[in-house]
């Protein structure tokens, strides 16, 4: 299982050349078996453009290096409760930000950790001017086993100023649906009572405009988020 390590770090910063983009889509999709799942549920919708080959025009014309909307998503309005117990109104608190969404669980071997060691490593670089827009907020697929005080923590260790959400399971696959990402789903559990959660691989990026015009799918690199940060952050 895949830990908050640098052995984290070093999985999601493998090979951060750039690669064609057919090359890049297929090094995301072919990946082991236990994250098929969570990768056929990003993709599942057939929202999304190939990954990498997005132009930007908020950009003056550069290419994103996430995987950019046929349609943009507007930002969604719900209200979850926080690791604090407080309510937390999406919409209200996140305005006009880049707001970054994922759909996850705690006890993912590798599609939830990699990403948030990627986004918070990353975030460490970055300028104020960029840091102060980026919200990144996390719900949890598996509000059972996903306590308020695992998930503040687990979040903190990456992130202090990173988000955690819980609500019911109908209340996250009505988000997820609004979103236009699958619903997660659990599977069997083992002899011991463990589980995995299928859940959507991709994170989405809302933008100052309150809408999505890109998602990241597992895969994406910490170089793809430098370069793409400052550009979310100036959309209008």
């Amino acid at each position: 299982m895949i830990t908050q390590s640098s052995s984290v770090a070093a999985l999601g910063e493998r090979g951060a050349a750039r690669e064609p983009c057919a090359r890049r889509y297929l090094s995301i999709v072919l990946r082991p078996s236990r994250t098929r799942l969570a990768i056929a549920l990003a993709f599942a919708g057939g929202l999304v453009a190939l990954p990498g080959c997005g132009v930007s025009a908020e950009g003056g014309g550069r290419a994103y290096r996430g995987a950019v909307l046929a349609h943009p998503i507007p930002r969604p309005s719900f209200t979850l409760t926080d690791t604090h117990g407080q309510p937390f109104d999406f919409r209200a608190k996140t305005d006009s930000t880049v707001t970054l969404l994922f759909f996850g669980y705690l006890n993912c071997p590798d599609v939830c950790p990699v990403h948030m060691t990627n986004i918070a490593s990353v975030l460490r670089t970055m300028p104020y001017d960029v840091t102060r827009m980026v919200r990144v907020v996390f719900v949890t697929t598996d509000p059972e086993r996903d306590t308020p005080e695992k998930l503040q923590k687990w979040l903190a260790d990456f992130d202090p100023t990173f988000i955690g959400l819980r609500g019911t399971p109908e209340q996250v696959k009505a988000i997820e649906k609004s979103v236009g990402v699958a619903p997660a789903v659990a599977g069997a559990a083992d002899s011991s009572g463990n589980y995995e959660v299928g859940h959507a691989a991709q994170v989405i990026a809302f933008t100052p405009d309150d809408s999505a015009h890109v998602v990241y799918p597992f895969g994406t690199r910490q170089a793809d988020w430098v370069h793409d940060l400052p550009l979310l952050a100036q959309v209008k």
